[in-house]
């Protein structure tokens, strides 16, 4: 049986410059009312390739931010396991690199997101109780009414 054919090479601008590019796409999909199957299916694989790509060239950071945005996207389609996997992952790399602020409690809302779509409404207010707390300690007023923002928008 011949060996499979090993993936191009890529220079670590062009993988950056990918992971950027499709977080961004997947933004722009994810703000976008009545999206088709079909662009659900692209946000989906674009979230995973922009984490991808991160994990090739990006620091614990853009790997947390990789996998609160896969979450993110599974918890819009409305699928909570996958969703939890993610935001479990995203908060274990912060934690596991020290990264506190505003991508803590990012974390902590997408594990309050997930939970609350996986029909755990118990598990989604404590996380959203943390988030919140978390909030607390964002030293930008900016961002801490991003998350604000975001946590107003659970389905709990």
């Amino acid at each position: 049986m011949a060996k499979p054919p090993s993936p191009p090479e890529l220079d670590p601008a062009t993988r950056r410059a990918l992971a950027v590019g499709l977080f961004n796409l997947v933004w722009t999909l994810l703000e976008k009312p009545n999206r088709s199957r079909e662009q659900d299916d692209e946000m989906l694989h674009a979230a995973h390739a922009s984490r991808y790509h991160w994990g090739e060239v990006g620091e614990a950071v853009n790997l947390a931010r990789g996998e609160w945005q896969c979450s993110r996207v599974y918890a819009v389609l409305g699928r909570g396991e996958p969703a939890l996997w993610h935001a479990r992952r995203c908060i274990e790399i912060y934690e596991e690199n020290g990264i506190g602020d505003w991508d803590i409690a990012s974390g902590y809302e997408a594990m309050a997101r997930a939970s609350a779509v996986a029909g755990d409404g118990p598990a989604a207010r404590d996380w959203k109780v943390k988030a919140l707390a978390a909030c607390g300690l964002i030293g930008e007023a900016d961002d801490r009414q991003l998350i604000e923002q975001d946590l107003a928008t659970l389905p709990i």
